[in-house]
């Protein structure tokens, strides 16, 4: 009998075995079906912030969907580790995926308090989080539970723990924008992890189960309350001793702001770069990848850029009148609303103002000043002096009588923007007066657009770019993006043309009526200069100083539009230049950084240079995956110095002109400052050089021109092209831009000459005729020309009739015979 209940138990054993082991097989394979590929958590990177950096280290932008900062589990206090383990997860090194002794803990706990309206307490290991983290989701539900547990055991036989933890800590939301427990020491209390002691420690590992109930300051008590009891469950563990714990819990808690982080203001620049990684690596690297990019931006020279640029467009503004105030809060008898201070508020001001401009209701007026009232309902004073400029603009560009009293331009209830004036030497409103407290001058936003751009010549590195007046009123970066006419500014790459067949600065090309028949049915093109006079034969130097669009016409005809073309692609201005004489004169449409990095190449000798804003891209790893310094270097990366010679790094620059004709043209760009249409940047006594440019009817002004080691390009034109008055040209408009760019941005700088190659030969000649000066002859017109060897004018040379133009039968110009070209 005893026997055979024996066989009969062994009988029920085997086949409970049987069908618990079925069970089993049947849950891991209905459940487990379909789950996600646990063998990617190898290789699992979290996303990370991108960090764009400027020239000089400081914080440019950061690109994330999660803010997040990555630690290495090997590089996290222990402290931090153990707080997780004791509020999450104390069995983590000893169980399998599963923790089966947590489970029955949970399970008594949970018995003991029922009834209590205490929550219930979980059982789910940190494997079992990392699984619903990376691979789940946040369903609630029995079959979810079960895949959790699946993919736990999957991932503990895959993964090592050090592995496990390490995308836990880094992975797991703490609260406040917090992912991983770096973003939370930052956001929590402004410190690194191992800067956090053992109370602050145990905060953080209390936060996981619900981080916005535990917030230490809409949950003070709650949050001490859970913090200490991650405090004592370190004590129980051993990892801290009971003096340690004692001394933890009497630590108040205290949260500290995350100091705000510095960011060097340059929001076109920025964007300009993001745009790049996205078209380089794509937007899941870009918001994710934890790049860390070296960009070539220069805040100091970004600084001026924005500043320059917001002079010049408010300049401009001013000399074409005041278009009115943005609202009026006046009763219908003229005088003050009642509610006019509840109505300033609720005025939206323009998109983009600046941060030192502000709304303000006029609510008095006198003979010699406005009352102003601002939405803080403070108070100020608007001068006489300050509204002068404020005529009422008339069509076509012109203006109303000059303003006399300042009821001429303000009525009480105008809602107008105000700046207060304080005594900066750099302010053109202020320098040299005493200015009383709380006065202001009026503003408005400028309808007028520009660029300014500052480029390292050698080497194409873009150390500025300003692309308009405000980002915040537009994003259209008119450095980059805008695609204009640039007028007189592209003559030097006809200049350099002719400098490489034949010509010389001293050469001489008759300035006189021009006509092409265009054909049938078209009108004959008769080209101006921009005064509508002519002056006969002069020579290139001339030409180009005096920005004489006959002699340009007649030069680029000599010379072949498909030669012009040929430059004008060499250097990057305009690809597939239309071949017709009218686009000589500057009417292919380009953009600022083409054109100035065309200039670059000019100055620096006529080496090809590749335009860049990023010096360096490195991955999380903090591997170099782009460069743009391309120049090899073995000897570069040596560990240490020991005294070996400095490494010799190759120039690879592709020679695009000769050296000799492009100093010519530096040279005669030189004299556009010292004698031409650039004349008013002469003042600041430097060796500069450059070309204003102005499109048809003033819709597109311009000024590109460099120092020896520094380039700038300004572009100043409304965004729906339209004309900036009949006597704006790039002289007026952008050169005073690039003059207050390059008086600051050369302060403190050494003077440096423009370089001049092997093989120029420099002669006194004089430069209206071009022909040597005279022994003793002393005249404002003598100057040093720049001539490669064999082609410097003769004494005894003889002008020719202005009817040969100066040509051989070949069509060649001849040299040192003052001929007509």
């Amino acid at each position: 009998m005893i026997a055979r209940l024996l066989v009969l138990f062994s009988v029920f054993l085997l086949l409970s075995g049987v069908v618990g082991a079925g069970a089993i097989f049947y849950v891991f394979y209905e459940f487990g079906r379909g789950l996600p590929e646990h063998q990617q958590l190898a290789d699992y990177e979290p996303p990370v912030a991108t960090r764009v950096h400027a020239g000089d280290g400081r914080l440019l932008a950061e690109y994330a969907i999660e803010k997040r900062v990555f630690v290495p589990i090997g590089a996290m206090p222990k402290r931090i580790i153990n707080a997780f383990l004791a509020a999450e997860d104390q069995n983590f090194h000893s169980h399998f995926g599963i923790d089966p002794q947590g489970i029955l803990r949970a399970m008594v706990t949970n018995l003991r308090n029922m009834g209590s309206g205490r929550r219930l307490q979980g059982a789910s290991t940190i494997t079992q989080q990392v699984a619903k983290n990376f691979l789940l989701s946040n369903e609630v539900s029995f079959r979810r539970k079960i895949q959790e547990a699946i993919l736990a055991l999957r991932i503990e036989r895959a993964l090592p723990k050090e592995r496990i933890l390490e995308l836990y800590m880094n992975e797991i939301y703490l609260g406040r924008a917090s992912y991983g427990v770096a973003a939370a020491a930052l956001n929590y209390f402004n410190k690194s992890l191992d800067e956090l002691s053992i109370a602050e420690a145990a905060f953080l590992g209390a936060l996981p189960k619900a981080p916005n109930n535990y917030d230490p300051e809409r949950s003070p008590e709650a949050a001490k309350t859970r913090r200490d009891w991650v405090i004592g469950r370190m004590a129980e563990e051993g990892w801290i001793d009971a003096v340690q714990a004692g001394q933890a819990r009497d630590e108040p808690m205290i949260v500290r702001t995350r100091s705000a982080t510095e960011f060097v203001r340059a929001d076109y620049f920025a964007e300009e770069i993001r745009r790049q990684l996205a078209g380089l690596y794509g937007e899941d690297a870009l918001y994710g990848g934890g790049l860390s990019v070296r960009t070539t931006l220069d805040p100091r020279l970004q600084d001026i850029a924005r500043r320059s640029l917001r002079e010049g467009l408010m300049e401009y503004d001013r000399r074409h009148g005041y278009r009115g105030p943005l609202a009026r809060l006046a009763d219908t008898d003229g005088r003050l609303a009642a509610d006019a201070l509840e109505r300033l508020r609720a005025v939206e001001p323009p998109r983009g103002l600046p941060a030192t401009w502000t709304l303000a209701v006029v609510t008095k007026l006198d003979a010699n000043s406005a009352s102003l009232m601002f939405p803080d309902a403070t108070t100020g004073t608007l001068p006489f002096a300050e509204v002068r400029w404020a005529r009422e603009p008339r069509p076509k560009q012109r203006l109303g009588p000059d303003v006399e009293r300042i009821s001429d331009v303000l009525a009480v209830g105008d809602v107008v923007i105000a700046e207060r004036l304080t005594a900066d030497p750099r302010s053109d409103d202020t320098a040299g007066r005493q200015v009383p407290p709380d006065t202001f001058a009026l503003r408005q936003m400028p309808d007028l657009q520009g660029a300014v751009l500052a480029m390292d010549p050698h080497t194409g590195r873009v150390l500025a770019m300003q692309g308009g007046f405000s980002y915040q009123d537009s994003e259209f970066n008119r450095a980059t993006q805008a695609y204009r006419q640039p007028g007189s500014a592209f003559k030097p790459f006809i200049y350099l043309a002719a400098m490489d067949h034949g010509y010389t600065p001293a050469s001489i090309v008759l300035d006189a009526p021009f006509v092409i028949d265009q054909g049938p049915g078209l009108p004959k093109w008769r080209p101006n200069n921009y005064s509508r006079e002519y002056y006969g034969p002069s020579t290139l130097r001339l030409g180009l100083e005096k920005s004489r669009n006959l002699m340009t016409v007649r030069l680029a005809q000599n010379l072949g539009m498909h030669v012009v073309a040929d430059y004008a692609e060499r250097f990057g201005v305009v690809d597939d230049l239309n071949e017709t004489l009218a686009t000589s004169l500057g009417a292919a449409e380009t953009t600022l950084l083409r054109l100035t990095t065309g200039y670059s190449m000019l100055v620096n000798g006529g080496k090809m240079i590749s335009p860049s804003l990023i010096d360096r891209i490195q991955d999380r790893m903090g591997r170099t995956i782009y460069r743009h310094d391309i120049r090899p270097c073995i000897d570069c990366r040596a560990d240490a110095w020991i005294g070996q010679d400095v490494p010799t790094i190759p120039d690879t620059r592709r020679q695009l002109a000769p050296p000799t004709s492009v100093y010519q043209v530096v040279s005669m760009l030189e004299g556009v400052v010292r004698r031409g249409t650039g004349r008013r940047i002469a003042s600041l006594d430097r060796p500069l050089a450059g070309k204003t440019g102005t499109s048809n009817d003033s819709f597109d002004t311009w000024f590109v021109g460099f120092s020896p080691d520094l380039a700038v390009g300004v572009f100043m034109g409304f965004d729906e092209p339209r004309t900036l008055g009949g006597r704006e040209t790039g002289s007026s408009v952008a050169a005073p831009v690039f003059k207050t760019f390059m008086a600051e941005a050369l302060t403190n700088t050494p003077t440096v000459p423009f370089r001049i190659p092997e093989n120029i030969r420099l002669v006194r000649i004089n430069a209206l005729t071009g022909k040597p000066a005279t022994y003793g002859e002393i005249d404002d017109q003598v100057i040093l020309e720049a001539f490669k060897p064999g082609t410097t004018p003769s004494l005894d040379a003889v002008e020719s009739s202005p009817e040969s133009l100066g040509f051989d039968g070949a069509g060649a110009p001849t040299f040192g015979t003052g001929g007509l070209y």
